[in-house]
């Protein structure tokens, strides 16, 4: 996670350096020497997080590169502040200028005096990094380390997990690998970590049926610090006994070609037993001969869905979806390692239930828990009622649990560093809440996890780290729109435990719910229920604030304000008890994302232009019904949602309200969503300004204005979902004077009377997807 502060950092630091102008001179010279030292740092840290939590000096020496660069953020973002204080207020009087050169004077030498101190923060990490010979030539020592224990713990997986709900599974992956396909074929199995793959596998592999079809068996471990020279050597040992003398004197080409030229001449099953990474699949595939006319079979496991989609090309190859446990398959699993396969006593049915519902379906998990229960007094309800209760400490401090911990803390570990952050924000939110995916996304794009692409927007590169997060099993599809979209998504239990912990351990982020000590330096925070919980404590470097199922009447709330939340970029106070739009909050500099979405605000204050740096803006389900004039002077907003539902039901045709935009809403070029605003002849020739427009939604259309409307339209290129209410059920939408329809268009809502559906809409290949 350190790799994940680090390269935030750099990534932040590169425009800075390239302004000059901002900083002192010989500022710039000691940012520079930091940023050169972190970069040359952040080569040897991915290491470092992955086996820190094995490593006490490791630990310390990781906890340090992560507080540097998290104390350079802040100073940084401190001094861009006190410049906006010093030049943000317009005098014009030589000795108001005077005044503010000094004050910025000021904030230079504060900026200097920092940046001194962390240097030699950097210099001192950098000496320790190379006195206790950590530095990179060690990496390969390294990684074989960390790769057999890996296979150590995929050794004792296969050992604890118990045979349940593997009949079906096994009976299927035996009909595909016997089946009568004369040319090679693959078969992956892909699930998250912890359900049993390799056990189920396993079982297939050594079946006596398996073993008679195939002359030639090997079982690759593959892991996620593959060495590919080691790798080779490990099929050859497999393959060939004894091997033959001459090849330690080959190199790896001439090893692969002989692998490929013995194979060739037999049936062969080799079993690749965790694969993490498409480009360790494709190095192994081109070491085997893919035209054996023998009927060979290759098997893969794997966390990443797409390892599985590339290893299963072909159209006789099979990818297995492995699923959790069935309630039944879970509870007679618990019972067979907790009682010893008698049946659970009466007066812990029902706590053990809520144990079970924890794990989740996952074998690894039930087995685990199972050992725990097992040493525990059957007459003391409460010691096992506690366990359910304190699940999160649990699996942090019982050592029974530390080889279910450390299988299920791989894919996290394997994440890249730009996943790292994303997925740790999922903690954020409240126990067995679904996470809606666009707010998500709005949340990271604020946060600055979002890296840039080129040709793609934020919230394009961010949908790809869903998927990509979908695909390595660590969140799961929570519900859907009517089109097939993903609506929102959640995180196995016990794995947002362990993410819960680890946000925790490194100041990422905290979850209160009750009073407690919060972390030094605390970076994120998420209340549940009551804010007294964080009053009074020290809240000046947080960046994210979210409050979930607030009791307060937040009256405390602007007490937080501007001096404690000075840095902040994330307000959510969806569903906060709170009638009046919070002045203070205008007075955060570095906000980016303000919701404010089931909430009784009515009014937004002229002050919110202040908010030079506002990107989302979600006054959704308020009773906001217009916008002040000074919306206009936020050009990075990117998100404008104001609309809300009068009645239950959201089909009712007057059910939706928008809000009345002021007039030149085209000069927020940045927009991507805007929904809903009230349709008038001078917004809707505005909208043709807004070419970066994805979605638009318009209510109270009136007919007369069709041909404005079908002008702008025709103008926004980008727009991906459109939706129009007109006024009144009698007023035509007339939508036929669009001669070129965006041609990116996916969803079309139109409430109204139609004469006639527009011809355009066959062109539009898109629609509907």
């Amino acid at each position: 996670m350190a790799e994940s502060a680090v390269s935030f950092l750099l990534d932040n630091l590169t425009p800075l350096l390239q302004n000059e102008v901002q900083l002192l001179w010989g500022v710039h010279g000691q940012v520079q020497y930091i940023f050169d030292e972190l970069e040359r740092i952040k080569a040897f840290l991915r290491v470092a997080d992955a086996k820190e939590e094995s490593n006490d000096y490791l630990r310390v020496w990781v906890k340090q590169v992560r507080d540097v660069a998290y104390d350079m953020e802040d100073a940084l973002d401190e001094f861009m502040l006190r410049l906006l204080y010093y030049h943000g207020h317009g005098f014009s009087s030589s000795l108001h200028k005077l005044y503010h050169f000094i004050k910025s004077l000021k904030a230079r030498h504060r900026i200097a005096s920092d940046m001194q101190g962390i240097k030699s923060r950097v210099e001192s990490i950098s000496n320790s990094h190379t006195r206790f010979n950590m530095a990179i030539p060690g990496w390969s020592s390294n990684r074989l380390a960390y790769r057999q224990l890996t296979i150590q713990g995929d050794a004792l997986l296969l050992e604890e997990a118990e045979l349940v709900g593997i009949a079906g599974p096994k009976k299927q992956l035996m009909e595909w690998l016997l089946n009568n396909e004369t040319g090679r074929q693959v078969i992956s199995v892909v699930g998250m970590g912890g359900l049993g793959k390799t056990t189920l596998v396993k079982q297939v592999y050594d079946d006596p049926k398996v073993k008679k079809r195939f002359k030639v068996h090997a079982w690759i471990t593959v892991s996620r610090s593959i060495n590919k020279e080691d790798l080779i050597d490990e099929i050859f040992t497999d393959i060939r006994k004894p091997v033959p003398p001459e090849v330690s004197n080959m190199n790896i080409d001439r090893k692969r070609e002989t692998i490929k030229d013995f194979l060739q001449q037999s049936s062969y099953l080799i079993v690749l037993d965790g694969v993490w990474d498409v480009n360790d699949w494709d190095f192994i595939k081109h070491s085997l001969p893919s035209n054996n006319r023998y009927g060979s079979r290759i098997m893969v496991t794997t966390r990443n869905a797409e390892v599985a989609s590339a290893s299963c090309v072909e159209i006789h190859d099979q990818v297995y979806n492995l699923e959790p446990l069935s309630p039944e398959e879970s509870w007679e699993l618990l019972c067979k390692k907790t009682f010893q396969g008698k049946p659970c006593p009466r007066n812990l049915e029902e706590v053990c239930h809520c144990i079970l519902n924890r794990c989740g379906g996952l074998p690894l998990a039930i087995v685990a828990i199972s050992a725990v229960l097992a040493t525990k007094d059957d007459a003391n309800i409460d010691e096992w009622a506690s366990l359910c209760h304190t699940f999160g400490p649990e699996i942090g401090e019982n050592y029974r649990l530390d080889n279910m911990k450390r299988v299920l803390s791989l894919s996290f570990n394997d994440l890249p560093y730009y996943l790292k952050s994303c997925f740790l924000y999922l903690s954020m939110f409240p126990d067995f809440r679904k996470i809606e995916t666009m707010r998500l996304i709005r949340l990271w794009i604020a946060e600055g996890f979002v890296i840039e692409k080129e040709g793609m927007t934020p919230e394009e590169v961010a949908e790809g780290y869903i998927k990509e997060l979908l695909d390595r099993s660590l969140i799961q599809v929570a519900g859907t729109t009517s089109c097939g979209r993903i609506k929102s998504c959640k995180v196995h239990d016990l794995l947002r435990e362990i993410v819960i912990q680890k946000s925790k351990d490194q100041n990422f982020g905290v979850v209160v719910k009750e009073q407690g000590m919060l972390p030094e330096k605390v970076r994120r925070l998420s209340v549940v229920k009551t804010l007294h919980n964080v009053q009074n404590k020290n809240l000046s470097h947080l960046r994210s604030l979210l409050i979930f199922n607030s009791e307060d009447s937040l009256t405390e709330f602007p007490k937080l304000f501007p001096r404690s939340l000075k840095l902040l970029k994330v307000l959510e106070l969806k569903g906060a008890p709170i009638e009046n739009f919070p002045e203070e909050v205008c007075k955060l500099f570095h906000l980016k994302f303000l919701g404010l979405k089931k909430t009784k605000v009515k009014h937004i204050p002229r002050s919110i232009k202040k908010l030079q740096k506002l990107e989302t803006l979600n006054l959704k389900d308020s009773f906001v019904t217009e916008l002040p004039v000074e919306i206009l002077s936020l050009k990075r907003l990117r998100h404008l949602l104001v609309y809300r539902y009068q009645i239950e039901s959201y089909v009712h045709f007057h059910s939706k309200i928008g809000v009345t935009a002021p007039d030149g809403i085209g000069c927020l070029q940045s927009l991507q969503k805007l929904c809903f605003i009230e349709g008038n002849q001078e917004n809707l020739t505005e909208l043709g300004k807004l070419n970066q427009l994805r979605r638009l939604g318009i209510v109270k259309f009136r007919e007369k204005d069709g041909s404005t409307l079908c002008s702008s339209i025709e103008k926004l290129i980008n727009l991906r979902s459109l939706s129009i209410t007109s006024e009144e059920k009698t007023d035509v939408i007339d939508l036929q004077h669009i001669s070129s329809p965006p041609q990116y268009l996916q969803r079309l809502y139109l409430a109204g009377h139609m004469e006639t559906l527009p011809q355009w809409i066959n062109s539009l290949q898109n629609l509907g997807l």
